[in-house]
């Protein structure tokens, strides 16, 4: 099945997409997955975005052009550029007659159950009332120990809670290869089915800039995703124009009885 046509069935979508996609020389792509959304939205589809990519924005207002690990710089950080990102999905969206409405977790939201039904219940509000919900970690708040410490797993946790038939990774490369993509002889795998061994895979726990993810991250995220009923398409940011509409390439994670196959 296409990646066109898994979209097509599902009926509610969680985007995520990473710091290095939206920021620097980059930013032009927030356009690009806004667009996808509200073409989404426009077929009756619920969109939910994860979307990083605070810290990045406010680094360079400061004059940081490297990513501090002072916990402290960090958060505050977060505080500055979150408001700046949430601004520019806002003049975005604008342009769809679409507004969003943000919703900032911690670990902690998620896993006590009466904040997390708290968040499902404004999560799902927003969506009734044809808003799109932004969703980051709180890292004003968070710890170095109590933190999610990427949004791909906040996105697998977010799709599971949100009861998603559909989570897409966006991400540098366009899929998941059996050893990094840059290294000769590099296979992808297309589909990755329930209960696969992906023990041989070779990928990189580590990513550069200001994103915390990794190819590591985003295969663990896909798994718990899928182990869930999500089904997961991984796949370039470059590349998120033609995902509704055409089969760009992409690695499938096969859900758990999903009825998106």
């Amino acid at each position: 099945m296409k990646t066109s046509q898994r979209i097509e069935a599902a009926k509610r979508v969680v985007i995520k997409v990473g710091s290095s996609s939206i920021t620097g020389s980059s930013e032009p792509n927030l356009d690009l997955i806004v667009d996808l959304a509200a073409r989404l939205k426009s077929l009756g589809k619920d969109v939910i975005i994860v979307s990083s990519g605070a810290i990045a924005t406010a680094a360079p207002l400061i004059g940081l052009t490297v990513k501090s690990d002072d916990l402290a710089t960090s958060q505050a950080l977060a505080s500055i550029g979150q408001a700046r990102l949430m601004g520019r999905y806002e003049r975005s969206l604008a342009r769809h007659d679409l507004v969003p409405g943000q919703i900032l977790l911690t670990v902690d939201n998620l896993d006590e159950e009466i904040t997390s039904s708290n968040a499902l219940r404004a999560l799902e509000r927003l969506l009734e009332i044809g808003v799109v919900p932004i969703i980051n970690e709180n890292d004003s708040v968070a710890t170095q120990e109590i933190r999610f410490g990427d949004n791909d797993q906040l996105a697998a946790r977010v799709s599971k809670l949100a009861g998603a038939d559909l989570l897409i990774l966006l991400s540098d490369v366009d899929a998941l290869y059996d050893r990094p993509p840059t290294e000769e002889g590099a296979t992808k795998i297309s589909t990755v089915l329930a209960g696969d061994d992906l023990s041989g895979i070779q990928v990189s726990g580590t990513s550069t800039g200001y994103g915390t993810g990794g190819a590591l991250t985003k295969l663990a995220a896909a798994r718990f995703a899928a182990e869930a009923g999500v089904g997961v398409i991984l796949t370039a940011t470059s590349l998120v124009s033609l995902i509704d509409s055409d089969d760009p390439s992409h690695t499938w994670f096969e859900p758990i009885k999903s009825d998106i196959g």
